[in-house]
């Protein structure tokens, strides 16, 4: 899901049987780069004994480059292509990268070789030359978001709307970490009915109704309103990091609605009726003091919240500052 300019690129490959002996997928961590390796690696009709996973981490070396390429030349088992997959790929050494730069150079026509990395930067220019690179794209929280509530389907549970979106959110654009958040709250629910309050329960999520009444604060210019939430959720051990993203995303959706109106209401249209309602009253109301700079503090809470000895102290700080700010022009 979200990555149609590979699978586009890759189908056309095989279908015209111009397939290449190198292929670089580029991409942050559970965008699904080895996923789409395994899957590209059969369509090639390779079988599992022909396919060949290698975790460039364990295998650092150039004697373990060294190996791989003497095995590269032994013919395929039972298929016509032997695919390597050579995920975390920047993690060689230099030698070990000068290694296989020969393999690259002159590949065995029967093998193919797909390498994944999350850092380009640290692959050389020389190896990636000789690779069709692939960009994988960071899914939007919109379309994590239909992963889980697909896979939640797939598996007999019903999750809400809301829930979906929560764990779209948390997921900060991985599918694997996704994945994840949905076994552990599939494998702790009582019922096939997966509500929202149970996904902030496990997930360790603050309540809606705290970041509604922080957003209400902030407009208001009530610090009071919004330090009174922010305390309610430390009660109620909620994760302060997962508190102050969803926050910034409330108030990246207002003033996205209140500047960009068709681009913040379809950003809006993922959350509940209420939320959205809430939204564009904040978003609409000329007296509120939520502004640009509210999120600019709210960014650097966020970033401080991290590193504080006292997690929730960057967000009250925010607040108290914001409190002072003149009203929205």
């Amino acid at each position: 899901m979200g990555q149609d300019h590979v699978i586009t690129a890759l189908k056309g490959a095989i279908d015209e049987d111009n397939v290449g002996h190198a292929y670089l997928f580029y991409g942050s961590r559970g965008t699904g780069k080895t996923s789409i390796a395994r899957i590209f690696a059969h369509e090639l009709g390779a079988q599992d004994v022909d396919i060949h996973e290698i975790d460039a981490a364990s295998y650092t070396g150039v004697d373990d480059i060294r190996a791989i390429r003497e095995e590269a030349q032994n013919l395929p088992f039972a298929s016509a292509r032997s695919i390597y997959i050579v995920d975390e790929v920047h993690m060689l050494s230099k030698s070990a990268f000068n290694a296989f730069l020969k393999m690259l150079e002159e590949p065995p026509s029967h093998v193919v070789f797909i390498l994944a990395t999350t850092e380009l930067e640290k692959v050389p220019d020389t190896v990636q030359s000789r690779c069709q690179v692939f960009t994988f794209k960071k899914p939007s929280q919109k379309v994590v978001a239909e992963m889980v509530a697909k896979v939640s389907k797939a598996e007999g549970f019903t999750l809400e709307k809301a829930s979906a979106e929560l764990v779209g959110l948390l997921a900060s654009g991985s599918f694997r970490d996704a994945h994840s958040i949905l076994q552990k709250i599939i494998a702790s629910s009582a019922d096939k009915k997966i509500s929202l309050e149970e996904v902030e329960q496990i997930t360790g999520a603050p309540k809606s109704e705290l970041v509604a009444q922080v957003i209400e604060g902030l407009a208001e210019g009530s610090a009071e309103k919004a330090l009174s939430a922010v305390g309610k959720a430390v009660e109620g051990n909620a994760d302060m990091e997962i508190f102050t993203t969803i926050l910034l995303d409330r108030v990246r959706t207002v003033l996205l609605i209140r500047y960009a109106p068709t681009m913040g209401k379809t950003l809006a249209s993922d959350l509940t009726d209420d939320v959205q309602t809430a939204l564009v009253k904040f978003a609409e109301d000329s007296t509120s003091k939520i502004n640009s700079e509210t999120l600019k503090k709210l960014i650097e809470a966020a970033v401080a919240s991290s590193r504080s000895p006292v997690a929730h102290l960057p967000l009250e700080l925010a607040i108290m500052e914001l409190s002072t700010q003149p009203p929205n022009k």
